[in-house]
Protein backbone atom coordinates (compact mmCIF):
# COMPACT_ATOMS: atom_id res chain seq x y z
CA UNK A 1 0.00 0.00 0.00
CA UNK A 2 1.61 3.27 -1.13
CA UNK A 3 -0.22 5.77 1.08
CA UNK A 4 0.91 5.59 4.68
CA UNK A 5 -1.33 7.95 6.64
CA UNK A 6 -5.03 8.70 6.83
CA UNK A 7 -4.39 12.22 5.52
CA UNK A 8 -3.18 10.73 2.22
CA UNK A 9 -6.34 8.72 1.53
CA UNK A 10 -9.11 9.83 -0.84
CA UNK A 11 -11.95 7.74 0.60
CA UNK A 12 -12.22 6.17 4.05
CA UNK A 13 -15.34 4.10 4.77
CA UNK A 14 -16.34 3.16 8.32
CA UNK A 15 -18.92 0.46 9.11
CA UNK A 16 -20.81 0.19 12.38
CA UNK A 17 -23.51 1.61 14.59
CA UNK A 18 -24.32 3.74 17.56
CA UNK A 19 -21.73 5.24 19.84
CA UNK A 20 -18.80 3.26 18.42
CA UNK A 21 -19.15 4.51 14.85
CA UNK A 22 -19.84 8.05 16.06
CA UNK A 23 -16.70 8.07 18.19
CA UNK A 24 -14.59 6.71 15.33
CA UNK A 25 -15.95 9.21 12.81
CA UNK A 26 -15.45 12.14 15.18
CA UNK A 27 -11.81 11.11 15.58
CA UNK A 28 -11.45 11.25 11.78
CA UNK A 29 -13.68 14.29 11.18
CA UNK A 30 -10.76 16.31 9.74
CA UNK A 31 -11.04 14.08 6.65
CA UNK A 32 -14.29 15.93 5.88
CA UNK A 33 -16.05 14.70 2.74
CA UNK A 34 -13.42 11.96 2.30
CA UNK A 35 -15.01 10.12 5.26
CA UNK A 36 -18.19 8.05 4.93
CA UNK A 37 -19.99 6.05 7.60
CA UNK A 38 -22.34 3.19 6.71
CA UNK A 39 -24.73 2.88 9.63
CA UNK A 40 -26.57 -0.14 11.02
CA UNK A 41 -30.38 0.29 10.93
CA UNK A 42 -31.73 -2.63 12.99
CA UNK A 43 -32.12 -0.89 16.37
CA UNK A 44 -35.52 -1.52 18.02
CA UNK A 45 -34.91 -0.14 21.51
CA UNK A 46 -35.38 3.20 23.28
CA UNK A 47 -36.81 6.20 21.45
CA UNK A 48 -36.01 4.60 18.08
CA UNK A 49 -37.93 1.43 18.94
CA UNK A 50 -40.97 3.39 20.11
CA UNK A 51 -41.03 5.38 16.87
CA UNK A 52 -40.69 2.22 14.78
CA UNK A 53 -43.51 0.45 16.64
CA UNK A 54 -45.80 3.46 16.21
CA UNK A 55 -44.85 4.62 12.73
CA UNK A 56 -42.71 1.93 11.07
CA UNK A 57 -39.67 2.80 9.00
CA UNK A 58 -35.95 2.32 9.47
CA UNK A 59 -34.10 2.78 12.75
CA UNK A 60 -32.73 6.31 13.06
CA UNK A 61 -31.02 6.17 16.46
CA UNK A 62 -27.54 5.08 15.37
CA UNK A 63 -27.46 7.68 12.59
CA UNK A 64 -28.51 10.37 15.05
CA UNK A 65 -25.72 9.31 17.44
CA UNK A 66 -23.18 9.67 14.64
CA UNK A 67 -24.48 13.08 13.57
CA UNK A 68 -24.34 14.28 17.19
CA UNK A 69 -20.71 13.16 17.52
CA UNK A 70 -19.79 14.97 14.29
CA UNK A 71 -21.19 18.36 15.31
CA UNK A 72 -18.18 20.68 15.43
CA UNK A 73 -19.87 24.03 16.09
CA UNK A 74 -22.72 24.22 18.66
CA UNK A 75 -25.76 26.06 17.31
CA UNK A 76 -29.50 26.40 17.82
CA UNK A 77 -29.94 23.67 15.19
CA UNK A 78 -27.56 21.32 17.02
CA UNK A 79 -29.23 22.04 20.39
CA UNK A 80 -32.60 21.17 18.84
CA UNK A 81 -31.25 18.02 17.22
CA UNK A 82 -29.75 16.78 20.50
CA UNK A 83 -32.76 17.73 22.67
CA UNK A 84 -34.38 14.89 24.62
CA UNK A 85 -37.84 15.31 26.14
CA UNK A 86 -38.21 14.69 29.87
CA UNK A 87 -41.26 14.41 32.11
CA UNK A 88 -43.91 11.70 32.08
CA UNK A 89 -45.91 12.43 28.93
CA UNK A 90 -45.96 10.62 25.59
CA UNK A 91 -42.86 12.49 24.40
CA UNK A 92 -40.83 11.57 27.49
CA UNK A 93 -37.54 9.94 26.50
CA UNK A 94 -37.86 10.81 22.81
CA UNK A 95 -34.95 12.51 21.13
CA UNK A 96 -35.94 15.38 18.85
CA UNK A 97 -33.31 14.33 16.30
CA UNK A 98 -35.04 10.95 15.88
CA UNK A 99 -38.39 12.69 15.45
CA UNK A 100 -36.96 15.14 12.90
CA UNK A 101 -35.53 12.33 10.79
CA UNK A 102 -38.76 10.36 11.03
CA UNK A 103 -40.81 13.44 10.07
CA UNK A 104 -38.71 13.81 6.91
CA UNK A 105 -39.25 10.11 6.23
CA UNK A 106 -43.03 10.59 6.57
CA UNK A 107 -42.83 13.47 4.08
CA UNK A 108 -41.61 10.86 1.57
CA UNK A 109 -38.07 12.20 1.65
CA UNK A 110 -35.66 9.40 0.85
CA UNK A 111 -33.82 8.35 4.07
CA UNK A 112 -30.41 9.25 2.62
CA UNK A 113 -31.73 12.66 1.55
CA UNK A 114 -33.20 13.19 5.03
CA UNK A 115 -29.75 12.56 6.52
CA UNK A 116 -28.14 14.91 4.00
CA UNK A 117 -30.65 17.64 4.86
CA UNK A 118 -29.86 17.33 8.58
CA UNK A 119 -26.12 17.23 7.81
CA UNK A 120 -26.47 20.58 6.05
CA UNK A 121 -28.33 22.04 9.05
CA UNK A 122 -25.59 20.86 11.41
CA UNK A 123 -22.65 21.71 9.11
CA UNK A 124 -21.41 18.10 9.10
CA UNK A 125 -18.99 17.39 6.24
CA UNK A 126 -18.61 13.61 6.60
CA UNK A 127 -21.20 11.50 4.80
CA UNK A 128 -23.54 9.07 6.56
CA UNK A 129 -25.41 6.35 4.68
CA UNK A 130 -27.97 3.96 6.21
CA UNK A 131 -27.03 0.34 5.49
CA UNK A 132 -30.50 -0.07 3.91
CA UNK A 133 -33.35 2.32 3.24
CA UNK A 134 -35.86 -0.47 3.83
CA UNK A 135 -37.15 -1.38 7.32
CA UNK A 136 -35.36 -4.42 8.70
CA UNK A 137 -34.87 -6.16 12.04
CA UNK A 138 -32.26 -8.51 13.45
CA UNK A 139 -33.39 -12.04 14.30
CA UNK A 140 -31.64 -15.13 15.62
CA UNK A 141 -32.09 -18.75 16.57
CA UNK A 142 -30.75 -19.39 20.05
CA UNK A 143 -28.85 -22.53 21.10
CA UNK A 144 -32.18 -24.37 21.63
CA UNK A 145 -33.59 -23.34 18.25
CA UNK A 146 -35.95 -20.68 19.64
CA UNK A 147 -36.72 -17.74 17.35
CA UNK A 148 -35.42 -14.49 18.89
CA UNK A 149 -36.78 -11.32 17.29
CA UNK A 150 -35.23 -7.88 17.51
CA UNK A 151 -31.89 -6.37 18.40
CA UNK A 152 -32.78 -5.80 22.05
CA UNK A 153 -33.62 -9.49 22.58
CA UNK A 154 -30.56 -10.69 20.63
CA UNK A 155 -28.34 -8.61 22.91
CA UNK A 156 -29.83 -10.41 25.93
CA UNK A 157 -28.80 -13.90 24.76
CA UNK A 158 -26.54 -15.67 27.22
CA UNK A 159 -25.04 -18.02 24.61
CA UNK A 160 -24.06 -17.34 21.01
CA UNK A 161 -26.97 -17.88 18.62
CA UNK A 162 -27.00 -20.81 16.22
CA UNK A 163 -27.88 -18.42 13.43
CA UNK A 164 -28.11 -14.67 12.96
CA UNK A 165 -30.11 -13.14 10.11
CA UNK A 166 -32.21 -10.21 8.96
CA UNK A 167 -36.00 -10.34 9.12
CA UNK A 168 -36.43 -9.35 5.49
CA UNK A 169 -34.35 -9.74 2.33
CA UNK A 170 -33.61 -6.05 2.01
CA UNK A 171 -30.96 -4.50 -0.22
CA UNK A 172 -28.12 -2.22 0.78
CA UNK A 173 -28.38 1.48 -0.06
CA UNK A 174 -26.86 1.82 -3.53
CA UNK A 175 -24.59 4.69 -2.47
CA UNK A 176 -23.13 2.43 0.24
CA UNK A 177 -22.14 -0.13 -2.39
CA UNK A 178 -20.69 2.60 -4.59
CA UNK A 179 -18.54 4.14 -1.86
CA UNK A 180 -17.21 0.71 -0.81
CA UNK A 181 -16.11 0.13 -4.41
CA UNK A 182 -14.13 3.40 -4.32
CA UNK A 183 -12.71 3.05 -0.79
CA UNK A 184 -8.97 3.26 -0.10
CA UNK A 185 -9.53 2.01 3.46
CA UNK A 186 -12.45 0.27 5.20
CA UNK A 187 -12.86 0.31 8.97
CA UNK A 188 -15.21 -1.88 11.02
CA UNK A 189 -15.86 -1.35 14.72
CA UNK A 190 -15.82 -0.50 17.52
CA UNK A 191 -19.35 -1.50 18.41
CA UNK A 192 -21.56 -4.24 19.78
CA UNK A 193 -20.45 -7.29 17.81
CA UNK A 194 -23.82 -9.02 17.27
CA UNK A 195 -26.01 -5.94 16.96
CA UNK A 196 -23.87 -3.15 15.47
CA UNK A 197 -21.30 -4.93 13.29
CA UNK A 198 -22.77 -8.24 12.14
CA UNK A 199 -26.07 -6.82 10.74
CA UNK A 200 -24.12 -4.96 8.05
CA UNK A 201 -22.43 -8.16 6.94
CA UNK A 202 -25.78 -9.97 6.77
CA UNK A 203 -26.71 -7.83 3.74
CA UNK A 204 -25.70 -10.05 0.81
CA UNK A 205 -24.95 -7.21 -1.61
CA UNK A 206 -22.94 -5.26 0.96
CA UNK A 207 -20.92 -8.38 1.84
CA UNK A 208 -20.29 -8.92 -1.88
CA UNK A 209 -19.11 -5.31 -2.27
CA UNK A 210 -16.63 -5.89 0.56
CA UNK A 211 -15.53 -9.18 -0.98
CA UNK A 212 -14.82 -7.41 -4.29
CA UNK A 213 -13.01 -4.46 -2.69
CA UNK A 214 -9.24 -4.06 -3.04
CA UNK A 215 -9.07 -1.74 -0.01
CA UNK A 216 -7.32 -2.66 3.21
CA UNK A 217 -9.70 -3.36 6.10
CA UNK A 218 -8.98 -2.61 9.75
CA UNK A 219 -11.00 -4.01 12.65
CA UNK A 220 -11.21 -1.85 15.80
CA UNK A 221 -12.07 -3.88 18.89
CA UNK A 222 -14.13 -2.61 21.82
CA UNK A 223 -12.30 -1.36 24.88
CA UNK A 224 -14.92 -2.46 27.41
CA UNK A 225 -16.88 -5.64 27.86
CA UNK A 226 -19.72 -6.22 25.44
CA UNK A 227 -23.20 -5.49 26.77
CA UNK A 228 -24.18 -8.75 25.09
CA UNK A 229 -23.25 -11.62 27.42
CA UNK A 230 -22.85 -14.00 24.47
CA UNK A 231 -20.50 -11.77 22.50
CA UNK A 232 -18.49 -10.80 25.59
CA UNK A 233 -16.98 -14.29 25.77
CA UNK A 234 -15.98 -14.46 22.08
CA UNK A 235 -12.22 -14.69 21.51
CA UNK A 236 -10.79 -12.20 19.03
CA UNK A 237 -9.91 -14.95 16.55
CA UNK A 238 -13.53 -16.15 16.50
CA UNK A 239 -14.84 -12.62 15.87
CA UNK A 240 -12.58 -12.36 12.84
CA UNK A 241 -13.71 -15.76 11.61
CA UNK A 242 -17.43 -14.90 11.93
CA UNK A 243 -17.03 -11.59 10.12
CA UNK A 244 -14.93 -13.03 7.31
CA UNK A 245 -17.28 -15.99 6.86
CA UNK A 246 -20.00 -13.46 6.03
CA UNK A 247 -17.75 -11.43 3.76
CA UNK A 248 -16.67 -14.59 1.98
CA UNK A 249 -12.90 -14.28 2.22
CA UNK A 250 -10.09 -13.21 4.55
CA UNK A 251 -10.19 -9.45 4.33
CA UNK A 252 -9.25 -7.94 7.69
CA UNK A 253 -5.62 -6.91 7.28
CA UNK A 254 -5.04 -5.15 10.60
CA UNK A 255 -6.50 -4.95 14.10
CA UNK A 256 -6.49 -2.24 16.75
CA UNK A 257 -7.05 -3.61 20.24
CA UNK A 258 -6.66 -2.58 23.87
CA UNK A 259 -3.86 -3.87 26.14
CA UNK A 260 -5.89 -6.64 27.80
CA UNK A 261 -6.89 -8.50 24.62
CA UNK A 262 -5.38 -11.92 23.88
CA UNK A 263 -3.81 -11.71 20.41
CA UNK A 264 -1.66 -14.83 20.70
CA UNK A 265 -3.49 -16.76 17.97
CA UNK A 266 -3.61 -13.89 15.48
CA UNK A 267 -1.32 -14.55 12.53
CA UNK A 268 -0.53 -12.76 9.24
CA UNK A 269 -2.25 -9.54 10.26
CA UNK A 270 -0.90 -6.24 11.56
CA UNK A 271 -1.82 -5.88 15.24
CA UNK A 272 -1.68 -2.53 17.03
CA UNK A 273 -2.14 -3.12 20.75
CA UNK A 274 -1.93 -0.15 23.08
CA UNK A 275 -3.72 1.92 25.70
CA UNK A 276 -6.50 3.75 23.86
CA UNK A 277 -9.12 4.61 26.49
CA UNK A 278 -10.33 8.18 26.95
CA UNK A 279 -9.89 9.75 30.38
CA UNK A 280 -13.34 11.34 30.43
CA UNK A 281 -15.59 8.44 29.34
CA UNK A 282 -14.85 4.83 30.40
CA UNK A 283 -14.56 2.26 27.59
CA UNK A 284 -14.56 4.94 24.85
CA UNK A 285 -11.56 5.53 22.61
CA UNK A 286 -9.43 8.62 23.01
CA UNK A 287 -9.90 10.30 19.63
CA UNK A 288 -6.29 11.37 19.13
CA UNK A 289 -4.91 8.01 20.29
CA UNK A 290 -7.27 6.13 17.98
CA UNK A 291 -6.25 8.22 14.99
CA UNK A 292 -2.57 7.66 15.77
CA UNK A 293 -3.20 3.91 16.11
CA UNK A 294 -4.88 3.87 12.68
CA UNK A 295 -1.89 5.67 11.16
CA UNK A 296 0.37 3.10 12.84
CA UNK A 297 -1.67 0.29 11.32
CA UNK A 298 -1.43 1.88 7.87
CA UNK A 299 2.33 2.18 8.19
CA UNK A 300 2.50 -1.46 9.24
CA UNK A 301 0.48 -2.45 6.18
CA UNK A 302 2.71 -0.34 3.91
CA UNK A 303 5.86 -2.26 4.91
CA UNK A 304 4.21 -5.68 5.03
CA UNK A 305 5.66 -8.14 2.48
Amino acid sequence: MRNQTLADLNQVVALGGGHGLGRLMSSLSSLGSRLTGIVTTTDNGGSTGRIRRAEGGIAWGDTRNCLTELIAEPSVASAMFEYRFSGTGELSGHNLGNLMLKALDNLSVRPLEAINFVRSLLNVDATLIPMSEQPVDLVAYDEKGNHIYGEVNVDQLINMPQKLMLSAQVTATREALDVISKADLILIGPGSFLTSLMPLLLLDDLAQALRNSSANMIYIDNLGRELSIAAATLPLKEKLMLMENKIGRQMIDALIVGPGVDTYQIRERVVIQKLLEANDIPHRHNRQQLRRALDQALMGLAVRP
